[in-house]
């Protein structure tokens, strides 16, 4: 209740400071300002590091960019839905959820992000699924990505849960900070979380990983992290969506090509926006099981969906149209990259 209350606060605070000034941008052309949302996780790092260096303002010119940071996606699509935001960095599910809900009138993916960094970690002596009987599991948030994730693995072994925290396995919804701070308590038993929380419950904490989700895709290969846009404001202005999308991919490029500078660019941010700075072992194992990619993985998401409308987190619904890849792939059509494929979910 506290958790929605902060959001609810969160999304009318930012309602209230800026609703105006995209008011006075005309449509079709570049916006007075772009409110973008992230979370202060590895698997944003294009986040942090476009807002870290100025990439992202600066492909967005006049455009003002106003950043904000989240805790989990459902927070972020509360927002959005309120228009308190234009465009997130955010976890696949909510999504998903937010399009479906909606009838497909609220959201497009215009870009990858993140693929890979998530897994359950738990407390040493529980060695395999039978073990986990009984016990409980945190999660960031109910509905985000590794929440559904977790319900769905733990269907396919055998377990029932329910979305109010009852069941075979006990899962609670906890905001990622906290996540650490019980399982260092002994109050819960472990965690499916992103990267960095992974790394730190293993090093700060003595957790094991039980199972790394990469090992549950083909390849290894499932989207952590998309870009999100309202529709409302991709129709508006998209003008500053291709600015936001060039930006985006030039952050990107640079963990790319960049590797051993990002932890410092990345620390850098993470310090300024929660006063302390990552252990160098923590954000070296992070971004180690991490790939940055602007490609939104497409082919996952019918399955991401069924995820959750088995876990009971997501209503059946068609995903057609859920993405808008046409200002990414002009973008890298002018880079001589390859394009990306929406899977037949929208627009290329």
């Amino acid at each position: 209740m506290l958790a929605a209350g902060l959001a609810a606060a969160l999304v009318a605070g930012l309602s209230g400071c800026s609703s105006s000034a995209n008011a006075q941008a005309p449509a079709g052309g570049p916006a007075a300002e772009l409110r973008l949302g992230y979370f202060d996780n590895v698997t944003h790092a294009p986040a942090l590091v476009g807002l870290e260096k100025g990439l992202l303002q600066d492909a967005l010119g006049d455009t003002e960019l106003t950043a904000q940071a989240f805790a989990a996606g459902p927070a972020v699509i509360e927002a959005l839905s309120a228009g308190a935001i234009d465009a997130a960095y955010i976890g696949p599910n909510p999504a998903v959820n937010s399009f479906v809900q909606s009838a497909g009138a609220s959201v497009r993916i215009v870009a990858g992000a993140a693929s890979g960094g998530a897994s359950l970690v738990v407390r040493p002596g529980i060695d395999g699924p039978a073990d986990l009987a009984g016990t409980t599991i945190a999660t960031p948030q109910l509905g985000n990505t590794q929440d559904v994730a977790l319900r769905h693995w733990l269907a396919g072994q055998g377990f029932e849960t329910n979305t109010a925290g009852g069941g075979d396995v006990r899962i609670t919804p906890t905001e990622n900070a906290q996540t650490l701070a019980l399982f260092q308590g002994g109050e819960i038993d472990g965690a499916w979380l992103p990267e960095p929380w992974v790394s730190r419950l293993v090093l700060e904490a003595g957790a094991e990983v039980l199972v790394d989700e990469a090992s549950l895709w083909p390849g290894g290969a499932f989207p952590t992290t998309v870009l999100l846009v309202r529709s409302e404001f991709l129709d508006d202005h998209p003008e500053s969506v291709r600015a936001l999308i060039a930006g985006h991919t030039a952050s990107v490029g640079w963990l790319t090509a960049h590797q051993e500078e990002a932890a410092v660019v990345i620390n850098t941010r993470l310090a300024d926006d929660t006063g302390k700075a990552l252990p160098d072992a923590v954000l070296a194992r992070a971004l180690g099981s991490v790939r940055f990619t602007t490609d939104p993985l497409a082919g996952t998401f019918e399955t991401l969906l069924d995820a959750g409308v088995d876990a009971g987190t997501s209503k059946p619904g068609d995903l057609n149209g859920l993405f808008d890849l046409s200002l990414l792939n002009d973008v890298l059509a002018e880079q001589g990259e390859d394009p990306v494929s929406a899977g037949g979910l929208g627009t290329d």
